[in-house]
């Protein structure tokens, strides 16, 4: 028999230790640290075995070869094509995770029904539910008669000897990969060594037969993937599924990806027939926007190859605090602590009595630099009570000195605007000769402190008539 040995991993970020010990060194976690028995294996998960074995030698190959396969396979779900790089990669394993309820089985039965109703095998693995409950699901998405093979298993050898029979799987979904366990660890599945060494049987068995496995992995109260990161090293792609509560619709983003890129996003959203794709989720993020409310800008921003414009609430209000409030959904925070300063030292805009809070309507996630301006003219709008241009879209970053700097890709934004009704654009200065001919009325500003002039003015204009008419 194979000699089991015991050892200390903190179930947080997987770190072993000789013994027990309150703090985990490595992640500074209390209370993470747990006991675990692990036999002793050999290479390819077998026992071990006493004393020395001499290596196999084993074949090279070139880099010329000819792949019999098609390089990837489409799932005819377009947004997720599109997030994993052009489709499914052969022998690629991907991690998906995402909150409780967000919708990730629902997508997983989606794709693989539309890929066996394209005549490839496509094996459907749940741990947590029943086959009869993935049954309901499918019956309730209208996919019962898609030849999808499904099981209720957790056993990851007998999962691989079931997959290993037959056709080899165009794609294998195992939901979720906390459920799987293995004869080689000795503790209760969903610990740091069971998820570490079930994965690894399961990358070893994509890798030499070729077929896509989906790993669904679950969050954690940070909106981490739970389990050890070095599984996370192991796949060749990570999938975040994103979506708030009050919103109807989920965004997939890569946080990982060896085939494809890691800025690209898939919008979907859900409805009582499961996941609708959205192709333009621009007019999904401005549906219902507010024209005539000063505090609001239209950003025209770039999730990978893909322009994407939304709106930039904010509010400055008057603070009874001694320290204002600084709240933000949807941006960086320190980039936001930024703005403010700049808005500050150089086009004196003094907000340090103020409350101020940013909010992306619809609760997408920015990330790029490019929205400081729409975030600067938001604020002055606010600050100001002057209502910024319907029709305007906003784009460009923000130095330290004042100074607006150009940003990648300003025709893909512009074209997007155009497309969708806007006439105007407020662009950093060098972007101009980028633009090309797209038919909005383009507006320069070399630093932020014409923008803010340029606001002031406006809402100076609109007063003067309100006085007159008083008069």
């Amino acid at each position: 028999m194979a000699r089991s040995t015991t050892t200390y991993v903190c179930q947080s970020c997987g770190a072993t230790y000789g013994r027990w010990q309150g703090k985990c060194e490595s992640c500074g976690a209390w209370n993470t640290i747990a006991e675990e028995s692990v036999a002793a294996t050999g290479v390819g998960g077998a026992p071990a075995k006493a004393g020395k074995t001499r290596g196999r030698a084993f074949a090279l190959a070139g880099l010329d070869g000819v792949n019999d396969q098609a390089p990837r396979t489409e799932t005819q779900v377009g947004e997720l094509d599109r997030v994993f790089g052009g489709g499914l990669v052969k022998g690629s394993v991907i991690l998906i995770g995402g909150d409780p309820g967000i919708g990730k089985s629902t997508l997983l039965i989606q794709a693989s029904a539309r890929l066996a109703r394209m005549g490839h095998r496509v094996v459907y693995i749940s741990g947590e539910e029943a086959v009869g409950q993935v049954r309901l699901r499918a019956e309730r998405l209208g996919l019962t008669a898609s030849p999808v093979e499904l099981a209720a298993e957790t056993n990851v050898e007998d999962i691989v000897a079931t997959l290993s029979e037959g056709v080899t799987p165009r794609l294998v979904v195992i939901d979720s990969i906390q459920t799987m366990w293995t004869d080689s660890v000795e503790s209760a599945p969903g610990t740091v060594s069971q998820v570490r060494s079930a994965a690894q049987v399961l990358i070893r068995f994509a890798k030499k037969s070729g077929a896509a496995v989906i790993l669904v992995g679950h969050v954690t109260k940070d909106g981490q993937i739970a389990g050890p990161r070095v599984v996370e090293h192991m796949v060749d792609a990570v999938m975040s599924f994103e979506g708030e509560g009050g919103h109807h619709f989920r965004i997939l983003r890569a946080v990982k990806n060896r085939f494809g890129p890691t800025d690209e996003i898939g919008v979907f959203e859900m409805t009582g027939k499961g996941l609708r794709e959205v192709p333009n989720p621009s007019e999904l993020f401005l549906a219902g926007r507010d024209l005539g409310a000063p505090g609001t800008a239209v950003f025209a921003g770039m999730e990978g190859t893909r322009p994407v414009l939304v709106e930039i609430q904010a509010l400055v209000a008057p603070s009874t605090l001694g320290t204002p409030r600084r709240a933000v959904v949807g941006w960086d925070p320190a980039r936001l602590s930024m703005v403010l300063a700049v808005l500050d030292a150089h086009c004196g805009v003094r907000l340090g009595g103020h409350d101020v809070y940013l909010n992306v309507a619809g609760g997408l996630r920015i990330a790029e630099p490019a929205a400081d301006l729409a975030v600067a003219a938001a604020l002055v709008s606010s600050l100001s009570g002057a209502v910024l241009p319907a029709d305007a879209v906003y784009f460009g970053e923000v130095s330290l000195s004042g100074a607006v700097r150009p940003v990648a890709q300003a025709a893909a934004r512009l074209k997007e605007a155009k497309k969708l009704g806007f006439t105007r654009a407020v662009v950093p200065e060098i972007a101009r000769g980028e633009t090309g001919e797209t038919g909005l009325a383009v507006q320069a500003v070399t630093g932020l402190s014409t923008l803010v002039a340029d606001i002031a003015a406006s809402g100076v204009a609109r007063e003067r008539p309100k006085a007159a008419a008083g008069e």
